[in-house]
């Protein structure tokens, strides 16, 4: 099957998970995506646990559909085998801090001169300029820079770290995606290539639309939450039930609120809706003394065919059996070498080409030899042309 991207190949130097993620998705649609990995351990990830046969769960996951070749680039001959996958590659991604492809001799610079029509994306902690550029970081780091850390706040005050990687992967990878996809169109017309400066806490800056305009209008420190989707008001919170499991509710709409106060037996909370904060507090107390007096399922069972934005808090194994779940086809099984795995789907529906996970995760270096004896063919043929 022809998918939108089968003719695109792209040379990875990613690790671990911003680079990873991104190169999973180009490859899910149809990208020949190679890992070039060294000599040693290669991409780091493989050597987490749990393990599916030699490397980890969280490597198969992101790197399906992927091939792996070992080069060492500190030596001329992996530089000159780079060089000549750089001549017949369309992207060549990394998350190296500045300067070290410049101090390998494998720079943008370098690399468009070999093949003009080249995308370089590179994504680091804090982009190629600004006074923090070579700075190490992770996630937790990006996302208190961005100010986000500061607002994300458990019910002490004290800022909460996201169960999920906020910086890696909506500030990383996903602008990573999307810078790729707009290099490789405007390629389409230009027949040049171009350089993707991709700064994590860039991204992550991006996404807080509903907060820091807020603050811009305002000017105080004060104004950065946006009351209605942090759990300031009683129609946008979690609450726990008589089983110790939890629901959460986002009946922001006056349409909604009323059907969730009508379902709880507290119409008289109806018109109470966008009240001050200590009203709000009050009426959380209200229906929590409420919610807790029945279980999750039986909550759920009261709210059945509803408009009310009323959810249950899933658990993993909850989740993955979820009729929902199951019909976007979130949760997939593919073979490895001696296990099926479970893998996480593909959340982008295209109605033609959709992606499709083909292949599990290489071994290290898997693909060496094949990719070496079809670019010192490549070259032959490209030899003899020439002549």
């Amino acid at each position: 099957m022809f998918l939108p991207l089968s003719s695109i190949r792209v040379l990875d130097l990613t690790r671990l998970l911003p680079g990873p993620f991104a190169t999973m998705v180009l490859a899910d649609f149809g990208a020949e995506v190679i890992k070039i990995e060294d000599p040693k351990v290669g991409d780091y990830a493989r050597q987490f646990e749990p393990k599916v046969d030699e490397s980890s769960a969280i490597f198969h996951s992101l790197n399906r559909n992927k091939k792996s070749i070992i080069l060492d680039l500190k030596k001329e001959s992996g530089k000159d085998q780079f060089l000549k996958l750089v001549k017949i590659a369309d992207v060549v991604i990394e998350s190296f801090r500045p300067g070290v492809m410049e101090r390998l001799g494998l720079g943008y610079q370098i690399l468009k001169k070999v093949n003009p029509k080249l995308i370089y994306c590179a994504i680091t902690g804090y982009g190629q300029t600004g006074p923090y550029a070579k700075m190490p970081g992770h996630d937790i780091n990006f996302i208190s820079y961005a100010g986000f850390l500061n607002i994300n706040r458990g019910t002490d005050g004290k800022p909460s770290i996201p169960a999920v990687q906020i910086a890696d992967l909506g500030g990383g990878a996903y602008p990573a995606i999307v810078g790729i996809l707009l290099a490789l169109f405007e390629r389409e017309r230009s027949g040049k290539g171009q350089f993707i400066d991709i700064s994590m806490l860039d991204g992550v800056l991006a996404w807080m639309q509903t907060t820091l305009p807020n603050f811009f209008m305002k000017g105080d420190e004060d104004s950065y939450l946006n009351e209605f989707l942090t759990g300031e008001l009683a129609c946008y919170s979690i609450y726990q039930t008589k089983d110790d499991r939890w629901l959460s509710v986002g009946a922001l709409e006056p349409k909604f609120w009323k059907v969730f106060c009508q379902r709880i037996g507290k119409t008289d909370l109806i018109p109470l809706l966008y009240s001050p904060q200590r009203k709000q507090e009050w009426m959380k107390a209200e229906i929590q003394s409420v919610i807790s007096t029945k279980t999750l399922d039986e909550w759920m069972e009261i709210f059945k065919g509803s408009e009310a934005c009323v959810s249950p808090v899933l658990r993993f194994q909850e989740m993955i059996r979820h009729p929902q779940i199951q019909a976007r086809k979130m949760i997939e099984r593919i073979g490895g070498e001696r296990h099926t795995v479970q893998q996480i789907g593909i959340p982008i529906k295209l109605s033609e080409t959709p992606g499709k996970i083909r292949s599990p995760a290489p071994k290290h270096g898997e693909h060496t030899s094949d990719i070496l004896r079809e670019i010192e063919e490549y070259r032959g043929v490209t030899t003899e042309s020439d002549e």
